[in-house]
């Protein structure tokens, strides 16, 4: 996605600020006292690089909340290859520099008075992680952070919480990121939510298809090896998320869900019948859990090529998304929602909250 028009995308309720660390790109000095110009709107960004996906979302303030002045979205896959060798490679970070080259051009010309970068589990885990750090400030002039799971998911939450159903009892929002999946387990009677438990687990849509996933066309095992990869990758997610899961409380009467992620979005589309992807219709859906799994089973039963050809999955997704499928249907496994949230919301969101003073 690149330029995006003026849109409102209001916020939950305001909190009180909190310090953060962030690339600050001050306006110019204004003129001598006499001929100061109107003031001007200050804009917010935030940027998000994932182990699959980079974005930034430009605001300004409005109301309680903020409107959406810029946006950006691409994937990168910076985590391509790291499972086998832990190192980011020369290729992915060539994607992503010239990705962050466009993010630092919309920070320029959308005079950026406050921003923060933040990286996850991709430069969490990769060797040569400081040094892409480096290397991409230098070009760019974008300083990554490269924050801890635990922050990761709370930021996530910040971001999407206001997308949580009414109800009683504590609420389940999860992550499915490209190289691990966040769970925060909630307590939503407060203004802003409370997290009681949480848990990273180390497989994203990369790391487990890299790990687990199908061969290419022809080489998958037809039918019977999607099959059992699937399983395999079904128990490499149960096993990962087994010692949250024993902590999970069991008299929740009505357990409630909340997804934030290219799959849940991607999932959500093809549950609309969507031949393109529209924000609109996608965030804040409520999709009934067995139809999730329905999809998740038929993508599962696909080849390659057969999932390519589907809207909203096309060729960008087609590898990547069973393993999500795989990741949503262990997390309903360890949480029974009959329905599921989907939001297109969440980091970037969190750390524009935060920027404006609106989040915790």
């Amino acid at each position: 996605m690149g330029d995006v028009p003026d849109m409102p995308y209001r916020q939950a309720r305001p909190a009180r600020s909190a310090p953060v660390h962030g690339n600050a790109h001050p306006k110019a000095p204004g003129k001598a006292a006499g001929t100061a110009r109107p003031r001007e709107p200050r804009h917010f960004a935030a940027l998000d690089l994932g182990t699959n996906n980079c974005r930034l979302l430009i605001a300004r303030p409005q109301g309680d909340g903020f409107a959406v002045v810029d946006a950006f979205s691409r994937i990168v896959r910076l985590g391509e290859g790291l499972a086998s060798s832990g190192r980011l490679s020369d290729a992915a970070i060539e994607r992503t520099i010239a990705a962050l080259k466009i993010c630092a051009d919309k920070l320029k010309r959308r005079n950026v008075t406050l921003s923060r970068a933040v990286a996850t589990e991709a430069c969490r885990r990769a060797s040569n992680g400081p040094d892409f750090i480096a290397r991409a400030y230098a070009e760019t002039g974008i300083l990554l952070d490269i924050i801890s799971a635990e922050e990761e998911a709370r930021l996530a939450v910040l971001g999407c919480h206001a997308l949580i159903e009414p109800g009683e009892g504590p609420a389940l929002v999860f992550d499915i990121g490209g190289g691990s999946t966040e769970l925060v387990l909630v307590d939503t009677r407060p203004a802003l939510p409370v997290v009681l438990d949480w848990h990273s687990a180390p497989w994203g849509v990369v790391s487990l298809t890299e790990s687990a996933g199908h061969g290419p066309p022809g080489r998958d095992g037809g039918a019977e090896g999607r099959a059992a990869s699937y399983a395999r990758m079904r128990d490499l997610v149960a096993e990962s998320m087994a010692g949250f899961a024993a902590r999970l409380p069991r008299d929740v009467v009505v357990p409630r869900l909340l997804g934030t992620s290219g799959t849940v979005t991607t999932l959500a589309s093809v549950h609309l019948g969507l031949t393109h992807y529209d924000r609109a219709q996608v965030d804040g859906l409520i999709v009934p859990a067995p139809a999730l799994r329905r999809i998740s089973a038929d993508l599962a039963a696909m080849d390659l090529r057969e999932r390519a050809t589907l809207p909203c999955i096309g060729t960008e997704r087609a590898d990547l998304v069973v393993a999500g499928c795989a990741i949503l249907e262990t997390i309903m496994d360890l949480w029974p929602a009959e329905r599921i949230g989907i939001a297109d919301r969440g980091i970037r969101e969190g750390i524009l909250r935060r920027l404006m003073g609106n989040g915790s």
